[in-house]
């Protein structure tokens, strides 16, 4: 770092610095008179003592970085002669054309550039070097903050750093770390900023050298020759990641680079032109192909308008032909229809039976009574199958009566039974009592006997109660089981039934995903809403499923606990909050149809249902809806 301060504040090695202001002097004034040509126009400029490069065209910043970096260059390829003239053509353009070329660049950049000789070596992509930071021996190995926090560091400072990486050894964080900067000339702008800033605080490289000095904070600058090519933990760093290069060979490469865009950009228009010509042939030749052809159209179009007139023509005349001869016909047949109507009468006066018409009659009524012969079967069958599904109906419904009759019965016999039980008790107890007095008292004997007699009276009827009440259960369960039976047999014939018919089918527990998919449509429209819908409908089906999710409060309801809906689940708010009240009121509905069918299995199961009513069917209903069906199709098979 010395070095490198000692060789730019030094003299030029070619010339004194005398014979350069000389030079620069007498360069300054041609330019100024108009000698040499510099503004190409109002964005583009040219440097007059580099005829020989490929590039001759510039905008203001890029001529006045290449003619500040040649002017202050420290190499010995350049004669004081080139450097005096580039260092004037700056002079000329900071002083006489900043005004004239537009808005000015930022200064900083080309600043930076010309403090800096353009064959000085750094590490390119841009790298800046920080050290000595803060770091604590923990557990064995030394820890410190992450580069996360010395890049927001730099950031907050203006130096914008894309990434901070922090150097690590075997011993745990070494203390340095490389700071990141972007590829271009706001990269370098950032790094020397960076660097210039350290420095002013007495924190560069040059001080961090110093061996005498106490060192406190961090050191920091930017990453040249000497830090790449270091035997240390920097150095292996800097070599993995990046490369040597100079300033003049980045603006050399990127110039090459521009050229070869702009040649291939030439290449380009050149096809595009090319093939811009064949278009515009293929146009005209395409236009004229089509001037043909619309000229060729005309004229089918004219003769098909007037073959489809010729056509118009002969078809009115066809119809008006058709016409005359249908009036003449009608004529004859209102003619012929008198006549007839005439002879009618005339045969009506006289009562003559013609033997034809006898006959012809006589086989229109063996027809008719073939027909009615069959109409009378279908509705002898029909009739059949009426009476057969009422008395099935009747027959229910009279088992039902006595099944209530039993179970009224039952329930008075089981009174009977609690009375005999008790009477029961009592003699038993009237017995004891007796047994406890004096023997040879005659009249409490014969009570005593009575009571007996009474007892085994007693317990014989409650011997035939308890025989009847069995009987009259088992009758019972065999009633139940015929009737959920019929009720079962009459919900798999009516499965396939709409959900619009009045009886019918319903599963109970099942998701509604109508709700779903309008919801959705408010919310997303119509492009993937049904997608969305059956996602988010299969999710809810499986929480229905969970056994472990139990949204259900039980309150007291005149004098009877039940079960009802939970509103501060969570997850019914959150539902009800993101869906809206028909979703919310889709998924509660199934719950509590889940709660009251299937509460301990929480799977799907089928119930006769009056969807007019919205409520459970009953048997009856279902039998006298299936009848109508029934009546429905025969009037259509008579029909």
């Amino acid at each position: 770092m010395e070095d490198y301060m000692d060789q730019s504040s030094g003299g030029d090695t070619d010339g004194s610095d005398s014979e350069v202001e000389e030079y620069v002097d007498e360069s300054y004034e041609e330019l100024k008179g108009g000698k040499h040509k510099v503004k190409l126009s109002e964005e583009t400029f040219t440097c007059p003592y580099c005829r020989n490069k490929k590039k001759h065209d510039y905008k203001y910043k890029e001529l006045l970085q290449h003619a500040t970096m040649v002017g202050k260059s420290d190499s010995k390829k350049r004669n004081p002669k080139d450097k005096a003239n580039h260092l004037a053509l700056v002079k000329f353009l900071e002083k006489d054309l900043s005004q004239t070329s537009g808005p000015s660049e930022p200064k900083d950049e080309v600043d930076n550039l010309a403090d800096h000789d353009g064959d000085e070596m750094f590490v390119y992509p841009w790298k800046g070097v920080v050290v000595n930071l803060p770091v604590e021996l923990k557990d064995g190995r030394y820890v410190g903050k992450s580069g996360s926090n010395m890049r927001d560091h730099l950031t907050m400072r203006g130096f914008n750093p894309t990434r901070v990486h922090p150097l690590w050894n075997f011993r745990g964080h070494s203390g340095c770390a490389i700071v990141e900067f972007n590829k271009g000339w706001a990269g370098f702008n950032n790094a020397m900023s960076f660097e210039k800033a350290y420095e002013a605080d007495h924190h560069g490289k040059r001080d961090w050298k110093v061996a005498n000095d106490p060192k406190s904070d961090i050191y920091g600058w930017v990453a040249r020759a000497e830090d790449f090519k270091g035997n240390n933990i920097i150095g292996e760093h800097l070599r993995k990641i990046g490369d040597l290069r100079t300033v003049s060979d980045i603006m050399a490469e990127e110039d090459r680079k521009a050229n070869s865009l702009v040649s291939n950009l030439a290449n380009v228009i050149e096809v595009k032109k090319r093939h811009l010509e064949e278009m515009e042939s293929k146009f005209f030749e395409t236009e004229s192909s089509l001037s043909k052809l619309i000229a060729e159209k005309d004229l089918l179009h004219q003769s098909y308008n007037e073959e489809i007139k010729k056509i118009q023509v002969s078809a009115r005349e066809h119809f008006q032909r058709i016409f005359n001869d249908h009036e003449k016909i009608k004529l004859q047949l209102e003619n012929q229809k008198r006549e007839l109507e005439l002879r009618g009468n005339e045969l009506e006066k006289r009562e003559v039976v013609n033997e034809f018409e006898r006959k012809k009659l006589s086989e229109e009524i063996e027809k008719n009574a073939v027909k009615n012969s069959l109409l009378k079967m279908a509705s002898d069958e029909q009739r059949k199958a009426d009476e057969s599904v009422m008395k099935l109906a009747e027959d229910q419904k009279i088992e039902k009566e006595e099944l209530h009759k039993k179970i009224i019965l039952l329930e008075k016999q089981l009174d009977a039974k609690q009375a005999v039980e008790l009477e029961i008790e009592r003699l038993r107890g009237q017995l004891n009592v007796m047994k406890h007095m004096e023997d040879d008292d005659l009249e409490i004997l014969k009570k005593v006997e009575d009571i007996h007699k009474n007892l085994r009276e007693k317990e014989e009827e409650l011997d035939d109660l308890e025989s009847l009440n069995q009987t009259l259960v088992v009758q019972e369960r065999k009633s139940n089981d015929e009737l959920q039976d019929a009720r079962k047999e009459l919900i798999d014939g009516l499965k396939e039934l709409s959900k619009t018919a009045h009886i019918g089918v319903k599963r109970m527990g099942e998701l509604e995903n109508k709700p779903f998919l309008d919801a959705m449509k408010r919310k997303y429209g119509d492009m993937d809403a049904e997608d969305r819908a059956s996602e988010l409908c299969s999710l809810w089906e499986e929480y229905l499923r969970d056994p472990n999710w139990h949204p259900f409060k039980v309150v007291t309801i005149n004098g009877l606990s039940q079960g009802i809906i939970d509103e501060n689940d969570d997850k019914l708010k959150e539902l009800k909050r993101d869906m809206g009240e028909d979703v919310y009121k889709a998924v509660t509905t199934a719950l509590t149809e889940i709660n009251d069918y299937n509460p301990s299995g929480r799977y799907i199961t089928t119930e006769l249902w009056n969807f007019t009513e919205g409520r459970k069917a009953s048997l009856q209903e279902g039998v006298s809806y299936l009848l109508n069906m029934w009546d429905v199709q025969k009037r259509r098979r008579i029909v």
